[in-house]
């Protein structure tokens, strides 16, 4: 039976003149809409067989084939989530259908739902995924051109030592350990809050992050100072793997109300736990951290990414101009003396 019913929805079933098998849903509950799908993807199986046609492949396979191909990517769960948002404007197109009006049209859909930089991560997945149905797949001749928003600067926002102390005296004992250590190490909020046991050396004072769980995809070392010691050292204890608990269960997500409460108590505005991380990197940057070193410290794949915080090293970058100054100081200085020799040895007799 090449058309059937299973889980309140209708599958087709059938077997091409090549002996190719075709099984997939109709996606509908519909039948005269199943039978419609059937009997489209019969007659073009029958195109291709007989009068050598390119077959003619839908969204839904490329959207699957791109899963498949990319499983061991760290992306993969994100890439499973926007796949399934789009599903709703691309599912049961055919390939050729997916203009560049059509993706333009989805990419204004997520933009007034989210910011420019969430829609260009939808777009910029759907243009990766025309690109290799043309240029690997051989599926299409042509993938549309796609065009992302204009995104704004990257923001760096931090706060002070004295605002530091302010939040610390709002929060929770287990928020102002993280928060902490947050300060301490410059981790990434998923990294803290994930961190285990087994990636914690208290002798040698050294923590790592695999380079599956690192944002750059490279393993990252952590050095450990006193402070950061000292907070891994009233974790132990409450829970075998997992390093940050709160009543003896791992925490999970850091951005909750308590946290939120303890902000607007201390009068920060505009200020995301990621922002943890742009006042540790602030810091270190202010009292002379060479951006290489902290580029290796934070774990940042480009230097340019670091670059956001040059302009808050001002006394460091004082110390490089004066370096010129001497230089130049000298030499004016040996350009005047030899210019008075030669002013005396023209006015001998």
């Amino acid at each position: 039976m090449s058309l059937y019913k299973r889980d309140n929805m209708w599958w087709i079933d059938f077997t091409t003149v090549s002996g190719e098998r075709i099984r997939r849903s109709a996606d509908t509950s519909n039948k005269l809409e199943a039978q419609e799908l059937h009997d489209r993807l019969k007659a073009e199986s029958w195109r291709v067989d007989r009068l050598g046609e390119r077959r003619q492949y839908t969204w839904d396979e490329a959207a699957a084939k791109w899963l498949e191909e990319t499983s061991h990517k760290r992306t993969h769960h994100d890439d499973v989530l926007k796949l399934r948002w789009l599903e709703q404007y691309l599912g049961g197109k055919l390939l050729t259908e997916v203009t560049r009006d059509v993706v333009a049209g989805i990419g204004a859909r997520k933009r007034s739902q989210a910011s420019a930089a969430t829609a260009n991560r939808h777009l910029a997945l759907i243009r990766a995924i025309l690109r290799r149905a043309c240029d690997e797949w051989e599926w299409i001749d042509k993938a549309p051109k796609v065009t992302l928003y204009r995104e704004p600067k990257r923001r760096v926002r931090w706060i002070t030592p004295e605002q530091t102390r302010t939040l610390l005296d709002e929060l929770h004992e287990h928020q102002r350990d993280m928060v902490l250590f947050a300060l301490a190490t410059g981790l990434r909020q998923g990294n803290m809050t994930g961190l285990c046991w087994s990636q914690v050396d208290l002798e040698r004072r050294t923590a790592w992050i695999a380079g599956e769980d690192a944002k750059n995809g490279d393993d990252l070392h952590v050095s450990l100072n006193d402070l950061a010691v000292e907070i891994l050292q009233r974790q132990r204890g409450k829970h075998p793997e997992r390093v940050f608990t709160y009543r003896g269960k791992p925490i999970k997500w850091v951005n909750t109300r308590g946290w939120r409460s303890a902000l607007a108590r201390a009068k920060i505005e505009n200020f995301r736990w990621h922002d943890l991380r742009h006042t540790w990197a602030s810091w270190l940057v202010q009292h002379g951290t060479p951006l290489y070193d902290l580029q290796e410290m934070g774990g940042w794949k480009s230097a340019e990414m670091v670059r956001r915080y040059a302009h808050l090293a001002p006394a460091q970058m004082a110390r490089n101009a004066a370096v010129i100054d001497t230089l130049l100081h000298d030499t004016i200085t040996s350009q005047r003396r030899l210019q008075n020799e030669q002013k005396r040895d023209y006015g001998r007799p």
